[in-house]
């Protein structure tokens, strides 16, 4: 009999893995309830935002969050800059972040590999996340060629499509250093050219708008696969391949940072985003900009803590020790993003300071 999704304890250890058209008609029965994006654009989250300002806990912080994103909209001297670490993507708030892009609310992105190869350009590629209503014995799912993020499901053919059609790009490309934000503006660039079977992905829209997109452990991710598997063949044909400078992304970012001046962080999750963005100031001051503001506005959510001495990277409060972010307008949110980030974009798209936004196009400065 199916049982519930949500813990471990909904195992089936005594499931054997099945052969031919059972096993087809297991998998297809698996993969049967795509994950649907939550729509921040459908519902109005102000109101709820102004009521958990006058609750604490949780809701207070996220009510603060929420304040002080607004508080960097508004500011027009103030650059957005959008970090992503963990699954919420694939979990469904893969257009939360597009849309923060395609209203001027992000100006430039920050995250892991597999938020934008392994999620987003698996979606622009037409393929899907999966609801896992039931989940069996992970060893079915991997006879299945089912892999699983705690109660979501990916294809794993589909996101061996991915790597195929990541070196398949990589082979039309001039085999030089490329940055992760260089190379994957040449993916918007492909998906724009007509090769999207989804509209509108992050990376195409980021694209469009002038966004740029830095993954600093760009090869931890689908993308990773599929550059092996370039160079790989490129070597045994003697022919020159294709390379990710990372060290070329920590020096473009701190140029946004340089150009930018007043910058705001919303970042969810923590780790190499995290702190690649937060490092930036860091970075000019070693080139010399001894004037360098500390990142103004800074919101984390995260379900880190505090207690193996970092909270993914530092606390906000911490990093101010370091030089990377002032303290007047922080706030940590301790909760699962998907459950508070969707109500504080809601709040900040309805509030609608974006609309007197200019956007800053940054990708401009690398043309």
């Amino acid at each position: 009999m199916a049982k519930s999704s949500k813990s471990e304890s909904a195992t089936l250890p005594s499931e054997k893995p099945k052969s031919g058209k059972k096993r087809d008609n297991r998998k297809a029965e698996l993969l049967s309830h795509p994950v649907e994006h939550i729509d921040i654009k459908s519902f109005d989250a102000r109101p709820i935002i102004d009521a958990m300002g006058k609750m604490s806990f949780t809701s207070r912080d996220t009510a603060r969050a929420a304040e002080i994103l607004n508080m960097a909209l508004a500011d027009k001297a103030c650059s957005v800059w959008l970090t992503l670490a963990g699954s919420t993507s694939a979990a469904g708030c893969m257009h939360v972040w597009r849309d923060m892009v395609e209203h001027d609310m992000a100006d430039a992105i920050i995250a892991t590999g597999a938020s934008i190869i392994d999620m987003d350009f698996l979606e622009a590629l037409g393929f899907k996340h999966y609801q896992a209503r039931e989940i069996p014995d992970d060893r079915v799912l991997r006879d299945l060629y089912i892999d699983r993020i705690y109660d979501t499901y990916i294809d794993e053919s589909e996101l061996q499509a991915v790597d195929h059609t990541i070196g398949e790009i990589a082979d039309a490309l001039e085999p030089r250093p490329y940055s992760s934000r260089e190379f994957i503006q040449e993916i918007g660039k492909w998906l724009a050219a007509g090769n999207a079977k989804k509209p509108n992905s992050l990376i195409e829209t980021a694209y469009r708008k002038g966004v740029p997109i830095f993954c600093p452990a760009f090869t931890d991710s689908s993308a990773g696969f599929g550059l092996v598997k370039h160079q790989v063949e490129r070597m045994k044909a003697k022919k020159p391949y294709l390379t990710i400078d990372s060290v070329a992304d920590f020096r473009e970012l701190t140029d946004v940072k340089l150009k930018a001046g007043t910058t705001g962080l919303f970042m969810v999750g923590g780790g190499v985003p995290k702190n690649f963005a937060q490092d930036t100031v860091v970075c000019a001051e070693i080139l010399g900009h001894e004037d360098v503001e500390m990142h103004k506005y800074a919101v984390q959510i995260t379900v880190a803590d505090t207690r193996d001495g970092a909270c993914s990277s530092s606390t906000l409060k911490e990093a101010c020790s370091w030089g990377k972010v002032d303290v007047a307008f922080e706030q940590m949110v301790f909760a699962e993003a998907t459950s508070v980030a969707p109500l504080i974009i809601s709040d900040a798209f309805h509030r609608g300071h974006w609309k007197k936004r200019k956007a800053r196009n940054w990708a401009k400065l690398f043309a």
